[in-house]
């Protein structure tokens, strides 16, 4: 006999907490998940609003880019 009671009220974990669910919760709850949405959709606009600067390894700070070479010889 123990064992018929058991088995009618075996419920799933998903099954418990679907009937458990208040509906009062629901709104707020959804309301924090768009924040947390918007939150996060703000963040990466603005990370990807800011220049992003590669250091030069290896580079001396000073050193110009382009060596100019003047030619004397010619005439203009």
């Amino acid at each position: 006999m123990n064992t018929m009671k058991n088995n009618q009220h075996e419920e799933s974990t998903y099954a418990l907490l679907i009937r458990s669910q208040a509906e009062e919760r629901s709104i707020p709850e959804a309301g924090v998940y768009l924040l947390l949405i918007l939150t996060m959709a703000f963040s990466v606009w603005q990370s990807a609003q800011q220049r992003f600067v590669v250091p030069r390894i290896g580079v001396v700070q000073n050193a110009p880019m382009v060596q100019v070479v003047s030619d004397s010889t010619s005439s203009a």
